[in-house]
């Protein structure tokens, strides 16, 4: 005969309760990073262009975007991306669905990635250049060759400029020396720019009108109605790798996010450098060096306070203590001759980091804090009963099993600082710096200097930008690559949690 268990007192549909809680946020957070992704790396597939014939006989090309019922609830219509800017003055056509007589996707049809215009959607009728005429057909191996040509000539001049001309500019007051390089690098440079002209292509959008177009103004041609699924595969490839190598351009609206990840990352890194040593010590001191007193418990109630000010006012600190305050302390006494020029008299990565770091100190000082009193106080008594000195039974028993609840402040304070935007705005943060703070000038590391971040730049392209529609892809984008570096940052600091865990044993759980 089976009996049965008797139920716990308090059981009931709480525990299923806070289990489908969990499930749902999981779920939640799920959709979230699909949506993401889906939107994000989507923009990067090269979607068939349509080509479209409208009952009033006029001819369109463009990618259809999405479908919606109109506002008088009378039919539906569509929203086809044209792109052609300098021919149409905008990229965008709705149209309605019941007015279109014939879809077609030929393969003719190619897409021009430009510097200005944005993008050219149309037929390619001839390249003219110093070897002569393409036309036909002719002309599409022709472009492809050329256009190769002048990627390569273009990385050549970029990285001519970046480990060359910038570096002999910033040393061209030191070294008398510089001038002659500077010269001759400015030279090759010209020399590269002179080879990348003197072709010009000859376009002709579906309607019929005609434009000329320098080579040298185009970054990549492709005809996506003849792209296979294997090419196209390996086309969305490269472009998810120049949004992560490359810089922007266009105002941020298009490019890559490069100096942004950089500066994201440094940053990040450069704050817990300074946050972890003063976070941990403070924790120290309050739990196991101070009097416990009416004067430690209201500095523990200031701590916990801190934690919940807003991160402007942090900003609004940083402006004016670091930058206005120390950081014109030390123009004055050391860069004087660049003077009214600020050096460290203006935003910068320091002052961005020392900012951050005073923001998210009280995470770690909590987080401390509460790892100690978690350690039993036998292990302080039996260390000390083994003739330990206080030093010793502190920084060989208590802190290896504190150390877990130490890294936990850490991943909190890191997931914090790396998706604030507000106070950056204050204190460093840049629209467009796409020189990293890193180089191969001495002391290698520019503090000094502004960076590019994550955070600001969704912002930025957002909110700041000409066409929010045209936007949204690379805002899809940059988010999923700003949730992706922190979850690589939190992974890293719980991989060493657990290795710290489990090499100096568990702490119980009140």
């Amino acid at each position: 005969m089976s009996r049965r268990l008797p139920r716990a007192r308090g059981e009931g549909p709480w525990p299923w309760l806070a289990a489908g809680s969990v499930a749902l946020s999981l779920l939640m957070l799920g959709g979230l990073l699909a949506l993401l992704a889906v939107r994000g790396l989507g923009h990067f597939w090269p979607a068939s262009v349509e080509q479209v014939a409208l009952a009033d006989g006029r001819l369109l090309a463009g990618q259809a975007v999405r479908e919606e019922r109109r506002f008088d609830g009378e039919g539906r219509e569509r929203l086809y991306r044209t792109d052609n800017r300098d021919l149409d003055g905008g990229i965008w056509t709705w149209v309605a669905v019941e007015a279109i007589e014939r879809v077609e996707t030929p393969r003719e049809l190619l897409v021009l990635e430009r510097r200005r215009w944005g993008s050219f959607v149309g037929r390619l009728v001839a390249m003219e250049g110093a070897d002569g005429r393409h036309a036909g057909e002719a002309a599409w191996p022709a472009l492809k060759a050329r256009l190769a040509e002048i990627q390569a000539l273009r990385r050549e001049r970029d990285e001519l400029r970046d480990r060359v001309v910038v570096p002999l500019v910033r040393r061209l007051e030191q070294e008398a020396g510089s001038r002659a390089e500077l010269a001759e690098a400015n030279a090759r440079i010209r020399g590269l720019q002179a080879r990348m002209g003197g072709d010009t292509l000859v376009l002709e959008s579906v309607d019929g009108r005609r434009l000329e177009q320098p080579l040298e103004e185009v970054l990549r041609a492709w005809r996506p109605n003849a792209m296979s699924p294997l090419d196209k595969l390996a086309a969305w490839g490269q472009g998810v790798w120049r949004f992560l190598a490359e810089g922007p351009r266009a105002a941020n609206s298009a490019g890559g996010v490069w100096p942004a990840i950089f500066g994201t990352v440094l940053m990040v890194l450069l704050m817990s450098v300074v946050v972890t040593p003063f976070g941990v010590l403070a924790g120290i001191y309050l739990n196991e060096v101070a009097h416990q007193g009416p004067l430690t418990r209201l500095v523990r109630i200031g701590v916990r306070n801190l934690a919940g000010v807003p991160s402007i006012v942090y900003g609004v600190f940083g402006l004016g203590v670091f930058v206005y305050g120390i950081g014109g302390s030390l123009d004055e006494w050391f860069f004087a001759e660049a003077l009214p020029s600020p050096t460290f008299g203006t935003g910068g990565l320091l002052w961005a980091s020392l900012t951050l770091a005073l923001l998210t100190l009280p995470v770690v000082i909590v987080a401390t804090e509460e790892g100690l009193a978690r350690v039993p106080d036998h292990q302080r008594e039996g260390a000390l009963a083994l003739g330990a000195t206080r030093m010793e039974m502190l920084t060989r028993v208590v802190l290896p099993m504190t150390m877990p609840a130490m890294l936990t402040g850490l991943i909190l304070a890191v997931a914090r600082a790396a998706g604030e935007v507000a106070p950056l705005m204050l204190v460093g943060v840049a629209k467009l710096a796409p020189q990293v703070p890193v180089d191969g000038d001495f002391p290698f590391l520019h503090l000094e200097r502004k960076f590019m971040h994550l955070g600001y730049h969704i912002y930025d392209v957002a909110f700041h930008g000409g066409d929010v529609q045209a936007a949204l892809p690379l805002v899809y984008a940059t988010a999923l690559l700003l949730v992706l570096v922190i979850l690589v940052l939190n992974l890293t600091a719980i991989f060493l949690r657990h290795h710290l865990r489990a090499r100096h044993g568990a702490l119980p759980r009140h």
